[in-house]
């Protein structure tokens, strides 16, 4: 199977780490969607879709978060989690794949192909991105006369109110608020 297409969604996280979501689509027959474009320590990488792992209530059988300590659904006290299954959250987190590849060379293929596609986005985006705010501005915004000489030139836009100028203050003096 070779990838047919990649589109790339660009997104801003709240730590900034998050770059990207990414849709795979393999043969024109099998798509994959939320593959993720992350910036880590040693510069981007892919992260395949997941979803968080879940645990039933064992008095009303609503699933919950793994590692939750309480149901959402009855309030009631959930067991913990076993052993072996906190072992294996720690190397996986609270999340599973949903779908992902088998072998080294699968994942280098799918890697190399998404950070191609994020790198030719981002180009475009970033050269694309300026151009149209630019021109933009400058339609919008009236140009301004030069000031003649011996003359004053006010630079309060029409729209604007016009605050009046803070005192002055030394070093020493007291400001009331």
């Amino acid at each position: 199977m070779k990838i047919t297409e990649v589109r790339i969604f660009p997104t801003e996280s709240r730590d900034g780490k998050l770059k990207a979501f990414a849709t795979m689509t393999f043969d024109d027959w099998f798509v994959v969607r939320n593959v993720k474009v992350i910036q880590g320590n040693n510069g981007l990488f892919v992260a395949m879709p997941s979803r968080k792992a879940m645990d039933s209530c064992p008095k009303c059988r609503t699933k919950n978060a793994r590692g939750s300590n309480f149901c959402n659904e009855c309030g009631a006290k959930l067991p913990p989690a076993p052993r072996e299954s906190a072992e294996e959250e720690k190397k996986q987190g609270a999340h599973m794949d949903i779908a992902h590849p088998i072998t080294q060379e699968c994942r280098v293929y799918l890697q190399e192909e998404i950070l191609k596609e994020y790198g030719k986005e981002s180009g475009k985006a970033a050269s694309a991105g300026n151009a149209p705010e630019k021109i933009a501005r400058e339609e919008t915004e009236p140009a301004a006369e030069p000031a003649k000489a011996g003359e004053t030139v006010d630079e309060t836009d029409a729209g604007r109110e016009e605050r009046p100028a803070a005192p002055a203050v030394d070093e020493g003096q007291d400001i009331e608020l």
